[in-house]
């Protein structure tokens, strides 16, 4: 293995183990927010050290076998079994070397997270928020097929089946790892059912993807919010208009505004919208901080803003090109039954290329 590999493989078991004692601490113990942090790095330090132990040892018994077999005393029984051991333990420290690489790649630290899914209805009236109406019934399909659970937080309805914009809450074990790569751009290309001569539309839906946050990452403070009750609209049985249970939550020194109406008890609301302030607070910043990297390299490109078109979904021609990787499957009608892994897994490909270069 590369000396240079080997060294930082070998600086994660040393911070693992300076980790553990770092928990030992009662300073440490007694700070619940640096308690948890220190707990998730070490956790997630866990499998490099496991791996490396076993590395370790296959390099002691691969010594071992060396030794036999320039030993010319032992019996030529005993040098073809080492022979035969030394072929395996050498293919063993390939895979771990390549287990290992892959290992050492950077790790984004939101990927288990659950998210905050927004779409919004962009260029092309109509048409656009019915396209968003689909989308959102793509990635809750999507999201089905990986064991995950989708719950919608605020919605706003064009009345023709479409959505204005709508938010949810994606939870589960790796959603974001799922979701990631969908924010930015999307355009439609198709003829909408309302066009008489059967011209091509265009349309764009813009998606944001936010990954939660928890409160221990973000402090709010409850004198910074201003929480207003009202009666909820829309579908929701007897309750609806009746009980004060729809919640909008305003943090005034942002600005940022979350309404939650799809629970019929208010607090549930309450608690639903919190989450998503507090994803969309520190989204806010993520982008005021890359919008400042940008302006000062005179340069928009790479700062994952949604005016970057990401993807194209062509009807008649039963077409969807990914831009970012060059992709294109003519399966468009899989892909809105939420048959995403293919992008996803080019996305993931094209990432990790480019993170191991640097490893």
């Amino acid at each position: 293995m590369e000396a240079a590999l080997l060294k930082k493989w070998e600086s994660l078991v040393s911070r693992f183990h300076e980790l553990t004692d770092q928990l030992m601490d009662p300073s440490v113990i007694s700070q619940s927010g640096l308690l948890h942090k220190l707990s998730k790095e070490r956790t997630d330090l866990e499998p490099a050290v496991k791996l490396y132990e076993v590395y370790r040892e296959n390099a002691k018994q691969l010594d071992d076998t060396v030794q036999i077999l320039t030993d010319s005393s032992a019996g030529h029984e005993l040098h073809k079994l080492a022979s035969e051991e030394r072929v395996e333990l050498e293919r063993r420290r390939s895979e771990l070397e390549k287990e290992v690489r892959e290992f050492l790649i950077p790790k984004d630290p939101r990927d288990e997270k659950s998210l905050v899914l927004e779409i919004r209805a962009g260029t092309g009236g109509d048409e656009a928020g019915l396209f968003a109406g689909e989308l959102f019934r793509l990635y809750s399909k999507y999201a089905e097929k990986k064991g995950l659970k989708v719950d919608t937080v605020e919605a706003s309805e064009t009345g023709i089946g479409g959505y204005k914009n709508i938010v949810a809450l994606i939870e589960g074990k790796g959603a974001y790892r799922h979701f990631k790569y969908e924010a930015g751009v999307h355009r439609v290309q198709r003829v909408p059912v309302t066009e008489a001569s059967g011209r091509i539309h265009t349309s764009t839906v813009t998606v944001a993807v936010m990954p939660e946050v928890d409160e221990v990452e973000v402090q709010i403070d409850p004198k910074d919010l201003r929480i207003d009750t009202f009666c909820s609209s829309g579908a929701g049985g007897q309750s609806v208009n009746t009980t004060y249970s729809a919640v909008r939550i305003t943090h005034l020194p942002t600005g940022v505004v979350v309404t939650c109406q799809d629970e019929r008890s208010q607090l549930k609301n309450r608690a639903k919208a919190m989450r998503t302030l507090r994803a969309r607070i520190v989204e806010a910043e993520r982008e005021k901080q890359e919008a400042e990297i940008a302006q000062n390299r005179k340069s928009q490109v790479g700062t994952g803003e949604r005016s970057e078109k990401i993807r194209t979904y062509n009807f008649p021609q039963n077409r969807v090109t990914d831009h970012r990787v060059g992709l294109t499957l003519h399966k468009l009608e899989l892909v809105m039954e939420g048959d995403l892994d293919e992008i996803v897994q080019a996305m993931k490909a094209q990432q990790q290329q480019l993170e191991t270069a640097q490893v």
